[in-house]
């Protein structure tokens, strides 16, 4: 092989190196998740009166992980129902997640045992419910204070 042979090997050589370890700078844009109605919640206070929401429902290992990630907003009237099979103590946080929220922890007797208020967009910290809970309703940041919604306050719901 000549020097002219050499030269033009590696040269080709270096083109196949660095071409190939090339990123491709593909672009993933987040599209926004609709609210879907899946059905309907009711809180009974303890004043006798009553508040209403439209609900999404998360029973699935993947909604539940999901949950309300990745949204812009949402509706005062709507909120996302959380379903586990068991009761234990629950922890959820914000990642992904970009509306602050209130966190209302529910007990098998569908009794609100506790809550995380004011939840802030995409914090990592732990929100616990620190007691037992079977289910974890989640509505917008100052709901919780604005409609007076105590712990001992039970609710129901239906799904659709």
């Amino acid at each position: 092989m000549t020097i002219k042979s050499y030269v033009s090997y590696f040269l080709l050589s270096l083109v196949i190196v660095f071409t190939s370890c090339k990123e491709d700078k593909k672009v993933i844009k987040q599209t926004e998740i609709s609210f879907t109605k899946e059905g309907e919640l009711t809180i009974f206070k303890s004043d006798s009166t009553q508040v209403k929401f439209d609900i999404e429902i998360a029973e699935t290992k993947y909604e539940t992980q999901t949950g309300l990630m990745y949204r812009n907003s949402m509706k005062a009237n709507r909120g996302m129902l959380f379903i586990f099979n068991d009761v234990q103590p629950r922890s959820f946080y914000m990642k992904n997640t970009k509306i602050g929220l209130d966190l209302i922890f529910i007990d098998d007797n569908n009794k609100i045992v506790s809550f995380q208020k004011n939840a802030k967009p995409y914090n990592e910290a732990s929100l616990p419910s620190n007691v037992p809970a079977k289910y974890v309703f989640e509505i917008n940041a100052g709901l919780v204070d604005e409609k007076h919604i105590l712990v001992g306050d039970s609710i129901d719901f239906i799904k659709q």
